[in-house]
C-alpha cells in the first residue's frame, strides 16, 4: 500500500530540492572540493527507498562522488509500526555511515520520516549531523481528514480519532504517535508516548539531553506549503498548529499562550534569536519562496 502517501513526492518536492543541494553538498574543505559529505534519506509513510530514485540520480549526476544512502527501512505497511521503533532501527543503520563520515553528514527526512530523524538527533549523545532537512514533516502533530487516515480507519472520524490514538492500542501505529487533537489537549499531553515527548510538552527525565543533543545540528531547513494536501495544517511543517479553536498559530505566536513549556518549539526560536557559543548576528531567516510549495524556514543552529 505504497500508493496512499508516496504518491506526493517525486517529480515538485524533488525540483524543491535541488536549489538547496549545492548548499548543503558544497561544505567540503576548498582543498577536497570533490568529496562532498554522505548523504542518508529517511523515507516517510507508505513509502520505500523507491521514491526516492530520480533524487539519488540527481545527486549522482550533479555531484559525482557523494555517497548517498537512502535507507530501506520499515518499508510499505511496515512504516504503521511504532516511531520509537523505528528510531532504533534507523538509528542501527546511520551510526556505521556517520562513523565513516568524520567531517558530518547531511539528513534528508520525508514526511513521518522527518519526526523519526527529529528523534534521532535527540536520542543520539554523538551524531555528526551537519543538515537536518525537514521535508513536508507533521513537527507539531497531524489532524485531518486523510486518504491515508480514511483507509486506515474507515470508521472514524477526525473529531473522535482520538479515541483510537490516545489508548494505549492505538499508541503501537505510527500514526497515533503524532495524531494530534487540538481539542482534546490533556489527553494528548497524557498519552502521547512519542510527539509530546520530542516537543518537550511533558516532563521527563531525558529532556536536557535531548535539546543539548538536538544542538549539535548546524543547519535546520524546514520545508512545506499550503499545496501538501496531506499534513494538516500544513503549517505543521513549520511548528505551526490549531489552537483549541482551529485557528493556526504560527511557531512565534504559541509562545505566549504556552510560556512554561520547553518544547523543542520554544528551542528552535530561542535558537533563533541567540545562536548558542557565538555572539555574532542569528543564522535564521524566514525565506518566501516563489514556489507554490510555500515558505522555508531555514534555521543556522552551529
Amino acid at each position: 500500500m505504497l500508493g496512499l502517501w508516496g504518491q506526493r513526492l517525486p517529480a515538485a518536492w524533488v525540483l524543491l530540492l535541488l536549489p538547496l543541494l549545492p548548499l548543503l553538498l558544497l561544505a567540503a574543505p576548498a582543498p577536497h572540493r570533490a568529496s562532498y559529505k554522505p548523504v542518508i534519506v529517511v523515507h516517510g509513510l507508505f513509502d520505500s527507498s523507491y521514491s526516492f530514485r530520480h533524487l539519488l540520480e540527481y545527486i549522482n549526476e550533479t555531484h559525482p562522488g557523494t555517497v548517498v544512502t537512502v535507507l530501506d527501512l520499515f518499508d510499505g505497511r511496515e512504516s504503521l509500526r511504532p516511531l520509537w521503533e523505528q528510531v532504533q532501527g534507523f538509528r542501527e543503520a546511520v551510526v556505521p555511515i556517520m562513523a565513516k563520515a568524520p567531517q558530518g553528514v547531511h539528513l534528508i527526512c520525508y514526511s513521518q520520516g522527518g519526526l523519526v530523524c527529529r528523534a534521532l538527533l535527540s536520542v543520539m549523545d554523538d551524531h555528526n549531523v551537519d543538515s537536518f532537512i525537514s521535508l513536508s514533516s507533521p513537527q507539531m502533530g497531524q489532524y485531518g481528514d486523510t486518504d491515508y487516515l480514511k483507509w486506515l480507519f474507515p470508521t472514524s472520524m477526525r473529531s473522535n480519532l482520538y479515541r483510537i490514538c490516545y489508548s494505549p492500542w492505538g499508541q503501537e501505529f505510527s500514526i497515533c504517535n503524532y495524531w494530534h487533537d487540538p481539542h482534546h489537549d490533556d489527553l494528548y499531553l497524557n498519552a502521547s508516548s512519542f510527539l509530546a515527548l520530542i516537543n518537550g510538552e511533558r516532563d521527563h527525565p531525558n529532556a536536557t539531553v535531548w535539546r543539548k543533543n538536538f544542538l549539535r545540528v548546524g543547519h535546520l531547513v524546514l520545508i512545506g506549503g499550503p499545496d501538501d494536501g496531506v499534513i494538516t495544517p500544513w503549517q505543521s511543517s513549520f511548528f505551526g498548529f490549531y489552537d483549541a479553536n482551529e485557528t493556526v498559530l504560527e511557531m512565534e505566536e504559541q509562545l505566549p499562550a504556552r510560556p512554561t513549556h520547553q518544547s523543542e518549539l520554544l528551542l528552535l526560536r530561542l535558537v533563533c534569536l541567540k545562536p548558542p557559543r557565538r555572539k555574532e548576528k542569528p543564522a535564521c531567516r524566514v525565506q518566501r519562496q516563489r514556489e507554490s510549495w510555500g515558505p522555508g524556514l531555514s534555521c543556522g543552529l552551529s
